[in-house]
């Protein structure tokens, strides 16, 4: 693997199977206090699945020898004074600290803002190899291959208790309606051209069992950017078919989704909604304006006529849904890093909308959540500073602290939205968790 760090040893692992290998390793991350993992569930291995530039198949960090939390100067230092390997999550609300912003909406998940950890281990696979890097300060190879060894150990059961969990909405459909009006009338006096509207289901005094509900979650809907984070009692369980920002050397590739399509009952249905995806206006409209934004987020860092759009409204399938994703890369600039290109476009434009900060400060006003993880990004550091995030959508974030199990979706909303419409995909989106637990529909809002 590309990656050499003067602290670590790396060794070569034979994990047997490897699906039942990853699940037991999410189990057994029960043991630590903090653990994230990244995986692309095999979409680097389909044809035609829209997943390029990938590094890994799986990684994962394990256990912590260090803690950055705080804003994006302190993970900048801490990881300029370790190059090694960081794992961690971006919240939404770092947006305060790039832009004169706020955010005062409810929050009952209480993440931190920001949250990395330097693992003690690096496990990562590439096709059918393994790898397993340890800190030599701490470990030796008996250690490692031990942990190996436990991890085989595990019992992974197929338990979800499907019945003791039900979810409310944050909004009702005819708030969520009144909201997208006023969002509508925001649109046609031109403060703002496009923006992304999210709302909350939750479940409160809830107990469940993060490592199985993750297992289960990616069962049902596997997705190239899934992740799954342990932060000491805090919890990400992602889904997320979705790129934010990913460094390689100097170059810088992010993949935005905008356009969203069912998935039909068979292949000619498929056909068919996909063609209707491919030619819809409105649909085409969101994405290029978003990859608009993204290009203009990425010209502020990049070399000179750097920036392509390398595939526009691309049509690509998943286990729920078709998403059109366009790919945009540019050349990071010489006087420039990586953290610069973060800082330059976080938060992503799939999740704000155009222009950016007035996008933001509408969303502030009429969401009635704290984003928080929502919409920000989980993924990791090299040691050689190179990055790959996710956005976190599709994703359940939990709270053990306060049993609170949360997940928000959203919709873009331009001038052609039609409100009822606008609130059928947001259901759609969250069809994947309701399938989870089995939920066939909402309960009353608290």
């Amino acid at each position: 693997m590309a990656y050499i760090c003067a602290m670590r040893k790396t060794i070569n692992i034979d994990v047997g199977d490897v699906e039942l290998f990853k699940q037991k390793l999410v189990r057994y991350s029960t043991n630590v206090k903090y653990a994230a993992m990244y995986d692309s569930n095999g979409y680097y291995q389909t044809i035609n699945s829209g997943v390029k530039y990938h590094s890994y198949d799986f990684i994962c960090g394990f256990d912590s020898i260090s803690v950055v939390s705080g804003n994006l100067q302190d993970l900048e230092q801490k990881r300029s004074e370790l190059n090694d390997w960081l794992f961690g999550y971006l919240s939404y609300d770092l947006k305060n600290d790039l832009e004169q912003l706020y955010s005062v909406n409810a929050d009952e998940l209480n993440f931190q803002k920001l949250l990395f950890f330097q693992p003690r281990f690096v496990f990562a696979q590439i096709d059918t190899k393994w790898e397993l890097s340890y800190y030599n300060e701490k470990d030796t190879e008996k250690t490692a291959l031990e942990l190996v060894q436990a991890i085989q150990d595990v019992t992974c059961s197929e338990g979800l208790d499907k019945e003791k969990i039900r979810f409310s909405a944050k909004v009702s459909r005819e708030k969520y309606i009144q909201s997208i009006q006023s969002i509508l009338e925001h649109i046609h006096k031109g403060d703002v051209y496009e923006l992304n509207y999210c709302m909350e289901f939750f479940a409160k005094q809830c107990l469940i069992d993060p490592y199985t509900v993750y297992n289960g979650l990616t069962k049902i809907s596997p997705t190239p950017f899934a992740a799954f984070v342990k932060s000491d009692t805090k919890y990400v369980m992602s889904a997320s078919p979705e790129r934010y920002l990913k460094k390689e050397g100097s170059k810088l590739i992010c993949q935005p989704i905008k356009g969203t399509a069912s998935r039909g009952n068979d292949k000619k249905e498929d056909e068919h909604l996909k063609d209707a995806l491919r030619s819809s206006v409105k649909e085409q409209s969101e994405n290029i304006m978003i990859t608009d934004l993204v290009r203009n987020d990425l010209s502020r860092v990049a070399s000179r006529g750097s920036v392509k759009v390398e595939e526009l409204c691309g049509i690509y399938p998943f286990r729920q849904v078709f998403q059109m994703i366009t790919t945009v890369v540019a050349e990071l600039g010489g006087k420039y890093s990586g953290m610069d290109a973060i800082k330059t476009s976080f938060p992503m434009g799939s999740m704000t909308g155009a222009p950016k900060i007035r996008a933001m400060k509408l969303i502030e006003k009429y969401e009635e959540t704290k984003r928080g993880v929502y919409s920000g990004a989980v993924g990791y550091f090299s040691p050689e500073g190179d990055f790959d995030f996710n956005v976190v959508i599709r994703s359940l974030l939990y709270n053990v602290t306060n049993s609170y199990l949360s997940f928000m979706v959203g919709s873009a909303i331009t001038e052609k939205s039609i409100p009822n419409n606008e609130y059928d995909e947001c259901i759609l989106k969250a069809k994947a968790i309701f399938n989870l637990f089995n939920q066939n529909g909402l309960e009353s809002d608290s």
